[in-house]
């Protein structure tokens, strides 16, 4: 296996035919002597906070309790194995507590944090005294599903995040409220996600369902049109989501056995950055020939998967990771249909490394086609 980081001239438009046939290396020759900025397309979600259970501090304008405002409230409502920050006075801390239930929740709750504990089950009625909750926090516990209440969460319609990961649901919560705009539920033992699951949750803009084992998820995606991230890695899908919702910019579906996508699949998606489809079982006979010839995207993840030729993109892609296959060609008319000066690819970092592709294969017009290029891997 070799590896040749590229790094291309500025102004390569300029240079003619005849210079490429002089020496078809000189590109190869140039580039091997420069560095280059190893780029990892593991790294977090774009855009996503550090934190990702942010406390809310900060949340409350101005002192909790200024002159002439109400008093504050009394402590003892909080309870004792919790705390209650009298300058956070809608904040319950009780995390990290060994607690195996779930304690009361004062009325004037808006923030309540449960992570990390050993919380077996969400009993009917427990968030029934603060229907004014806004985040709740419960990951890291040991909660399955036939000890979560039916209608547990249904009261809350002002609840916006809800943290059910790292426990041992099999089943999807619900009925949510329609106010719930991120719900995580990964790292979980869900085994699939009906139709009617996700029904009704219009202002859902992240899914998290990392990290399960599910095998089908039908057309269960199709009425969040405010989703702005999908996470379904790590499971055991073979089909791809029936429809994508068409606010959507983010989709993760790497570590499945996804073999075929349809055509145009992405077309109901004009957002759509960034696909992850690494880790799959992709062929280039499951792929129609513009399944990946979205305007839109941005980054584009088909690493380790089984394709033997490179498949189209669209010419405003910036990062195609394409290694670990078994490509065995290099077709420029994969990223240019046309290739002269007005007519080239936006491609900034291509990966080909651990495929059959042989660096004499680069045909001698890539580097124009290919002129905003900082790293090729091969």
């Amino acid at each position: 296996m070799q590896w040749v980081s590229l790094l291309l001239l500025a102004g390569l438009c300029s240079l003619s035919g005849a210079q490429y046939d002089e020496d078809s290396h000189w590109w190869f020759q140039y580039l091997r002597s420069q560095q280059s900025t190893y780029y990892d397309p593991y790294e977090p979600y774009p855009y996503e906070p550090s934190d990702p259970y942010p406390y809310p501090y900060g949340v409350e304008e101005g002192p909790a309790y200024a002159y002439g405002s109400p008093s504050p409230p009394d402590p003892r409502d909080c309870p004792q194995e919790c705390d209650c920050p009298p300058n956070f006075p809608t904040a319950m801390y009780c995390d990290n507590r060994n607690l195996k239930y779930l304690p009361f929740v004062p009325s004037r709750m808006k923030y309540v944090y449960f992570q990390n504990n050993q919380i077996s089950s969400i009993q009917e009625g427990v968030f029934d005294n603060a229907t004014g909750l806004l985040w709740i926090a419960l990951h890291g516990n040991q909660i399955t599903s036939d000890k979560v209440g039916k209608r547990v969460f249904s009261k809350l319609k002002h609840l916006e995040r809800l943290y059910l990961d790292h426990n041992n649901l099999t089943r999807m919560p619900g009925p949510l409220p329609r106010s719930l705009r991120e719900l995580h539920l990964d790292h979980n033992q869900i085994s699939r996600v009906p139709n009617n699951a996700l029904e009704g949750l219009e202002n859902l803009t992240a899914l998290y369902l990392q990290h399960n084992e599910i095998q089908e998820v039908g057309s269960s995606m199709r009425g969040l049109r405010s989703l702005i991230l999908l996470d379904l890695s790590y499971n055991h899908l073979r089909r791809v989501p029936d429809g994508l919702p068409s606010a959507l910019e983010q989709l993760y579906l790497e570590h499945n056995n996804v073999f075929t996508v349809p055509d145009s699949y992405f077309r109901g998606s004009p957002k759509l950055l960034y696909v992850r489809l690494s880790h799959n079982s992709l062929t280039n006979n499951g792929l129609a020939t513009n399944t990946f010839n979205s305007s839109s995207l941005l980054e584009l993840d088909l690493s380790y998967n089984q394709l033997q030729k490179i498949p189209p993109v669209n010419t405003n892609l910036e990062n195609l990771y394409l290694q670990g296959n078994r490509i065995n060609e290099f077709s420029i008319s994969s990223f240019c249909t046309v290739v002269d000066v007005m007519n080239f690819s936006k491609l900034q970092v291509l990966r080909l490394d651990g495929n059959e592709i042989k660096r004499s294969a680069m045909p001698v017009d890539a580097p124009l086609c290919l002129r905003l290029a900082s790293l090729i891997e091969i």
